[in-house]
């Protein structure tokens, strides 16, 4: 039987990869993650490493820019992205893609791309009591953005790092047999993200230190969606264990 763990502490969508991320009280969870996450990034023209994404990794300043719904309030896909000067440029603009170039010195292109554009797998989670001991590890405020997550969550046993027991289970979001859930595949390998400020960009190393320093560079789990449905802010959270072979 599933068991209850905890709650939905918060939700976090950013619909340009690397870009600033926006808070949510509620999203839908589809088959490739939340509807409307990083589906859109740009692409670093002419590389042809097998990663071709501009991120933050490389150009710090790209979490300064922020994605603009319309204007009307409705909830489609974004239409500008205001810039770190304030001036608010069209998505595919060629305004913006030249911003972007002459800031980070290599020439970009925006992209599109369906099912998002995804590092690993379409959905990530981690538990507040995870962020909050590698803030106090770090000496640093505690703030789950530096770790881009879709879901936080809020344990009902304050333990950290528990997410790396939930290997090959499921987590459930809400009440019932249909309730949205994903299947937990593998822990969040972390990278020198982790270290910049969501607000000003600037690095602190010993946030990244921190992470190996507890717990071998893992912050947090990727899952992969098995039931879609609405996720919200208080929803229960419930954990089925793995399924364990006959010997």
């Amino acid at each position: 039987m599933p068991e209850e763990i905890g709650q939905v502490e918060a939700i976090f969508r950013s619909p340009v990869k690397s870009m600033a991320g926006k808070r949510l009280e509620a999203a839908s969870l589809g088959w490739h993650g939340l509807d409307g996450d990083r589906r859109f990034a740009f692409r670093r023209i002419g590389d042809r490493t097998g990663f071709p994404w501009l991120t933050a990794t490389m150009f710090p300043e790209l979490l300064l820019f922020v994605p603009q719904r319309p204007a009307d309030g409705s909830n489609g896909d974004i239409t500008h992205v205001r810039a770190p000067d304030g001036k608010e440029l069209p998505l595919f603009s060629e305004e913006l893609a030249a911003e972007v170039s002459r800031r980070c010195g290599a020439r970009v292109e925006m992209m599109r791309m369906r099912n998002g554009i995804f590092d690993d797998a379409s959905i990530s989670i981690i538990t507040s009591q995870t962020v909050d001991e590698i803030g106090r590890l770090a000496g640093r405020r505690a703030d789950a953005r530096r770790f881009r997550p879709n879901v936080v969550v809020r344990l009902l046993q304050s333990f950290s790092f528990r997410e790396d027991e939930w290997l090959g289970a499921t987590l459930s979001f809400g009440d019932g047999d249909d309730a949205p859930a994903i299947a937990v595949t593998m822990r969040d390998l972390r990278c020198s993200m982790v270290n910049l400020d969501p607000d000003s960009a600037s690095p602190a190393p010993e946030v990244m230190k921190a992470v190996v320093r507890a717990n071998q560079n893992n912050a947090g789990i990727y899952g992969t969606v098995t039931r879609i449905g609405g996720l919200a802010v208080g929803q229960k959270v419930s954990l089925r264990p793995a399924i364990k072979e006959a010997a």
